[in-house]
């Protein structure tokens, strides 16, 4: 039940984010939004995704109403972003553009809420050895959400009209609700009250090694994931609608990626395993700038988006292994704000480099950057013998 809980407010999440990131621009361009406008809205929408930090300490230190640190957090974070999609249909993006982003905000609140506290619900149930199953089935549960979106928005849209497609966010928004109100709320133990020190964290060398870890793993991941279609459609002419099933064919290997992943982090070990991931990202992203066909393409994009899942899932287990309970869903929520950063960064570099030494030595380039990383595990971990594990 639980693991099933955390899949589906993951799925919900997959969802929104897929809308917002990848499909918002082509709704609002149908009323003659410029792009410029649209970066200005994706950028404000998409600020939760940041302050997302506050929630985890409002969670970490609040029982709202005696009912928990967690789920009444959940719940009315799914409702706002349920809410918030309702709303959406209800306004004309060329008549309130301002209107329209402040409900998108409010809407990704939502998400930013019940994600921050569905982390920390993890952090708080799961027991060290089935972190990794626990991160992977959250990492597949997202990654469905953006494969099903994906491919259902483009027919909603055409067959129906755009008010369908936001019902069908509000819908899948709400599915996980039903599972949040029976999962029971374990009651907090000593020793895992809020803490203002506890943030003194930061300061210890193997967090910071696991954030620069996190942001340059997510460079890479992000920078190439986001060359990928525009790599295929200039180098070999692929149409719209073969960029939409590229797409899918990603989405299902980080599910693989994610499920798979879990397992076996958990049974090898952390340190063990992000050495796998780190080398699954060089060999997959070196190979994409070797493509020379695009059937060539379909086998090489799974394995990526296996590899991009595996790493997000060990990643953030390691992130689950390193955080200070008294303060779980903040500290966990920082460590993947700075993860965001690596991905900002990924894309606005991958756009810049291919724009100046092209497609294939940026993959080069991001493939050689996974190098770097390997530096950095035995700052992360205290000795040898959690290296070995």
């Amino acid at each position: 039940m639980r693991y099933a809980t955390f899949s589906m407010l993951y799925f919900a999440q997959g969802s929104i984010l897929g809308y917002f990131t990848a499909l918002n621009a082509i709704y609002l361009r149908s009323f003659g939004i410029s792009m410029s406008q649209i970066g200005i809205f994706s950028a404000v929408a998409l600020m939760p995704l940041i302050l997302k930090i506050f929630l985890g300490m409002l969670s970490d230190r609040v029982n709202l109403f005696g009912m928990g640190y967690r789920k009444p957090y959940i719940i009315i974070g799914l409702l706002i972003q349920a809410g918030g999609q309702l709303v959406f249909m209800l306004i004309n993006p060329s008549e309130s553009f301002v209107l329209l982003t402040m409900v998108a905000f409010l809407s990704l609140t939502g998400m930013a809420m019940y994600d921050t506290c569905t982390d920390g619900f993890a952090l708080d149930t799961t027991p060290k050895e089935d972190e990794g199953t626990v991160q992977g089935i959250m990492v597949a549960g997202r990654a469905l959400g953006i494969v099903l979106i994906s491919a259902t928005v483009g027919i909603l849209s055409q067959l129906a009209n755009w008010d369908a497609v936001f019902i069908s966010l509000a819908v899948m928004t709400l599915i996980p609700i039903p599972l949040v109100l029976i999962l029971k709320e374990p009651s907090r133990p000593p020793g895992r009250t809020f803490e203002w020190s506890a943030f003194r964290a930061f300061g210890n060398r193997q967090i910071v090694a696991l954030g620069l870890l996190g942001i340059l793993g997510f460079i890479v991941a992000s920078g190439a994931n986001q060359l990928i279609n525009p790599f295929l459609q200039e180098t070999f002419g692929i149409s719209y609608m073969m960029a939409g099933f590229y797409a899918a064919v990603w989405g299902l290997g980080v599910i693989v990626g994610g499920v798979t992943g879990g397992k076996l982090t958990d049974r090898i070990g952390h340190p063990r395993s992000l050495r796998l991931a780190i080398y699954a990202s060089l060999v997959t992203v070196f190979l994409i700038a070797l493509i020379t066909n695009p059937l060539l393409a379909w086998p090489l994009v799974f394995l990526f988006g296996l590899s991009y899942g595996y790493f997000e899932t060990v990643y953030f287990a390691t992130s689950m292994g390193k955080t200070d309970m008294r303060i779980a869903a903040s500290m966990f929520a920082i460590l993947m704000a700075v993860a965001n950063i690596g991905s900002g960064i990924g894309l606005a570099g991958g756009g810049f480099l291919s724009d100046t030494i092209g497609y294939k030595w940026t993959f080069i380039l991001f493939a050689g950057l996974n190098l770097l990383a390997l530096p950095l595990l035995p700052l992360i971990f205290k000795n040898n013998s959690e290296m070995v594990k």
